[in-house]
């Protein structure tokens, strides 16, 4: 089966032509326009930029990405996200399943970070365990098998990617803050300034961030007014920033898999590339009990793809989980969903 993914819930236009068969994946294609060139400007993602900048990219990535070939299905990314961004690549895979006479799978973005690990991995095993960490999500999602959900653990604020962004503005370092910091913290000490580890202890798998990034905001005042700030200091600070981050997302997230059981733990999102996350989790999950099998998205498919969209889709496909062109719409707030109620998930009214 060949599928088109379309990705566009953000400021990413992405394509992509996957061809698939049981347990084995191939990218035959793909295609990005990136706008953080644009965004980084503005310290951010303005909306109305964001969409008509997909607008002038995205017929034009269809066709490189198509060439001669026509998909068995599209998929979609169809929500959550920037409800302007996500309405022109709804638009364009309805405009598509028409012309093609081709069937059309609305894919749930945060699931499209699921299915990424399975491109690293396919012998992941059911339950799984997912932490998903983006610039909008920080979530611990419970996976029973294909299609099967259940959101265990989320960020009561600030999603992980968020602190980042807040967090490197804070200390002037551009956008995206992810990489400036993670960046940084490689020659600082993560040891050197004493900033908290939220709900690092709070018997349960939920998140917060936002009072990490308030501390770091009045350390930094602190260090001014005495005037002893200093680059160095910067360094120690994202060093002691990152592993706070770092330290809660993988202890809750083995506290988690031990709680359940799981057979496989499965990291993605892009906040996912950070590799002091990577190996922390790395040397986390192998000292869990059971021995779950860990997955990890490669780099290149942690931040938003279209690949993951279409990897998404044709599991979707394989269980015959189409939506008319008609029906397909977006929906900037749409949560993955619990068990019982999959099919109206896939199938919306």
């Amino acid at each position: 089966m060949i599928v088109l993914g379309i990705e566009s819930s953000c400021d990413e236009t992405a394509v992509a032509l996957l061809q698939g068969n049981k347990s084995t994946f191939r990218v035959l294609s793909s295609g990005m326009a990136t706008q953080q060139a644009i965004h980084t400007r503005y310290g951010g993602v303005v909306p109305e930029v964001a969409a008509r900048n997909h607008i002038a990219a995205i017929i034009p990535l269809v066709k490189k990405t198509l060439g001669s070939r026509i998909p068995d299905c599209i998929a979609v990314t169809a929500g959550p996200g920037l409800i302007t961004s996500l309405l022109v690549g709804v638009h364009t895979a309805r405009a598509l399943a028409y012309i093609y006479k081709k069937q059309l799978v609305r894919v749930n973005h945060i699931e499209g970070h699921i299915y990424s690990n399975w491109f690293s991995s396919t012998g992941i095993r059911f339950p799984a365990l997912a932490l998903i960490v983006s610039g909008g999500h920080t979530e611990l999602i419970l996976m029973k098998g294909h299609g099967l959900y259940k959101k265990v653990g989320a960020t009561l604020d600030d999603a992980a990617g968020e602190a980042f962004d807040k967090a490197a503005k804070i200390m002037d370092l551009g956008y995206p803050g992810g990489p400036a910091i993670a960046q940084r913290a490689k020659y600082g000490d993560p040891k050197a300034i004493p900033l908290p580890i939220p709900m690092l202890h709070s018997h349960d798998f939920r998140f917060s961030f936002s009072g990490l990034k308030t501390a770091v905001l009045y350390c930094i005042r602190d260090k001014k007014k005495q005037k002893i700030y200093s680059d160095a200091m910067r360094d120690d600070i994202c060093a002691s920033f990152q592993h706070s981050v770092v330290t809660v997302l993988v202890k809750k997230t083995c506290a988690a898999a031990q709680r359940y059981k799981v057979k496989s733990v499965l990291l993605g999102g892009g906040v996912a590339a950070n590799l002091a996350l990577r190996e922390s989790l790395t040397n986390a999950v192998s000292t869990v009990p059971g021995k779950s099998l860990l997955a990890i998205a490669p780099l290149h498919y942690c931040t938003d793809n279209a690949a993951m969209i279409a990897l998404a889709g044709y599991f979707r496909a394989k269980e015959k989980k189409f939506v008319s062109p008609l029906r397909c719409d977006a929906n900037p707030a749409w949560e993955l969903p619990s068990m019982k109620d999959a099919h109206d998930y896939y199938n919306p009214r």
